[in-house]
C-alpha cells in the first residue's frame, strides 16, 4: 500500500504519471507484478499540509507500507530509483520529494482473507 501526499493544486494534474513512476520504481527495484499497484492518492488544500522550509508548494509524500524482508541495499536502491525517476519524469526536484518506508512483520497485513504469513501464492519475492 503506497500513499501519496500533496498540495491538491499540485498533485492532481500529475497522479496518473506519478502513479506510473512510483510502479515502474517498485517493478524494477523489487519484482513487483504489474498488477500489484495499490496507490492512494491524498490530494490535500495547502493550509491543511505543512512541509518544511527550502521547499515548494510542489513538496510532495511517498509513504511505502511493505511486508518486511526487503535487504537495506533493496530498499535504499528503491528510495534513489524513487528521486531519480521521479524528477527526470515527472519533474518534482528531490529536495521536494520525501520517501519514507514503513515495513510491517507478514502477520500484521491481511488481504484476500488471510495473513501475510500464510500467504503461500505471491506473485512476488518478499526477501529481496
Amino acid at each position: 500500500m503506497i500513499l501519496i501526499y500533496g498540495i491538491r493544486e499540485h498533485l492532481n494534474p500529475i497522479k496518473a504519471q506519478l502513479s506510473d513512476v512510483i510502479h515502474g520504481c517498485m517493478q524494477s527495484v523489487l519484482g513487483m507484478p504489474e498488477d500489484k499497484r495499490a496507490h492512494r492518492f491524498i490530494p490535500m488544500d495547502a493550509e491543511d499540509f505543512y512541509y518544511p522550509g527550502g521547499r515548494t508548494p510542489a513538496y510532495t509524500v511517498i509513504e511505502l507500507n511493505m511486508m518486511e524482508g526487503r535487504s537495506v541495499d533493496t530498499q535504499k536502491a528503491l528510495i534513489k530509483a524513487l528521486f531519480s525517476r521521479v524528477h527526470s519524469e515527472v519533474g518534482i526536484s528531490p529536495v521536494d520529494l520525501e520517501v519514507t518506508i514503513n515495513e510491517q512483520p507478514a502477520h500484521c497485513w491481511g488481504f484476500r482473507g488471510m495473513t501475510g504469513d500464510e500467504a503461500r501464492d505471491l506473485n512476488y519475492k518478499v526477501k529481496v
